[in-house]
């Protein structure tokens, strides 16, 4: 028997989380979606205005017999730069902000712990900006939002910024993904 465990992260847009998730030995799906916000079942286009509060996020449902949520968290943090507020590289706008939306105590526990190792360690030269609040909501993207990488490898976003970052993890994190 499986023990399945959700993490819903935010590291900038989906796309990046999505795609190397979804390569990691143990994770059973990642999703792109909407979280965090106060408009019930938001839109794509409702999302970048701004002005609904969601983050774009991924929800990583994982077998905790393969993976830990530490684990998660460790992949997490090395997809994106957790300093820079509200933005990741080009992608401007609260949309694209860093943060864990926790699920339960333990998991806020464990998120709080490595953030204080990252920031103890001076990893970055900035502080870390990880928002740590609990999930309230949960709204998956629209249909053409999942597998996007693997599905449009000929845009120009997925050449110029996805595949880059996802070459990278794939180094890194080589042990840790599927055969």
């Amino acid at each position: 028997m499986t023990n399945i465990e959700t993490a819903t992260l935010a590291g900038g847009c989906f796309w990046c989380l999505e795609s190397a998730f979804n390569s990691v030995a143990g994770v059973k799906s990642a999703f792109s979606g909407y979280a965090g916000g106060h408009l019930d079942n938001p839109s794509y286009e409702q999302i970048c205005q701004g002005d609904t509060g969601h983050a774009e996020v991924v929800q990583v449902n994982f077998d905790t017999d393969q993976l830990s949520y530490r684990d998660v968290l460790e992949i997490f943090f090395a997809l994106h730069n957790p300093t820079q507020l509200n933005r990741q590289g080009n992608d401007i706008g609260t949309q694209y902000r860093t943060g864990i939306f926790y699920h339960d105590q333990k998991q806020k526990q464990i998120a709080a712990e490595i953030i204080q190792e990252i920031s103890d360690e001076e990893i970055w030269p900035d502080p870390v900006v990880t928002e740590l609040v609990e999930i309230n909501n949960y709204y998956q993207a629209e249909d053409y939002h999942q597998d996007y990488f693997s599905n449009n490898p000929q845009n120009q976003y997925c050449n110029m910024v996805v595949a880059p970052k996802l070459a990278k993890f794939k180094q890194k994190f080589a042990s840790k993904l599927k055969q």
